[in-house]
């Protein structure tokens, strides 16, 4: 009886305290005009959460977050308008391609192709973003190498 209420204020604690490091990230976006509140941040961390349990994944950290905000509040097709909903959908992408590519590429590089893709051959298009992915994605499942992959992904041949 004791230990779920252990464990509910352990983790109480631990969002309040990605939240915190969330919104430092915020000093990144505000160069490009952008800002997450804390009520979004929240939400974020909600969809990323559930994310996480429909794709039967386990996050220890909130790394991944932080570098999909750092490295996507660049982005020429990211405003301050749609910066909250295009985040909370790249988690969706993000696991679910972590899952797809059975964890053979790393967290900082599935992020930089995601971005990479996004800004250019996607035109800022989650949709086709996700289509592109799913191409690279089964690439690696077939062994693909690490540097192939990126090559085509700058030629724009995965489709």
């Amino acid at each position: 009886m004791l230990l779920p209420r252990m464990l509910n204020s352990i983790y109480a604690s631990m969002h309040e305290q990605y939240v915190a490091d969330l919104l430092e990230s915020n000093e990144i976006a505000k160069q490009y005009g952008l800002l997450l509140t804390p009520g979004e941040i929240k939400e974020m961390m909600a969809v990323r959460n559930e994310a996480l349990r429909a794709y039967g994944r386990v996050e220890l950290g909130i790394v991944p977050t932080k570098r999909m905000m750092e490295t996507f509040c660049a982005s020429p097709y990211i405003n301050a308008e749609n910066y909250a909903s295009v985040l909370n959908e790249l988690h969706e992408i993000f696991y679910d391609l972590k899952n797809e590519t059975e964890d053979r590429v790393g967290d900082d590089r599935l992020i930089g192709w995601m971005k990479n893709c996004f800004d250019n051959e996607c035109g800022g298009s989650l949709e086709l973003l996700k289509s592109k992915l799913e191409s690279m994605a089964e690439q690696v499942r077939r062994g693909g190498e690490r540097e192939e992959l990126e090559d085509m992904l700058e030629r724009g041949e995965l489709s």
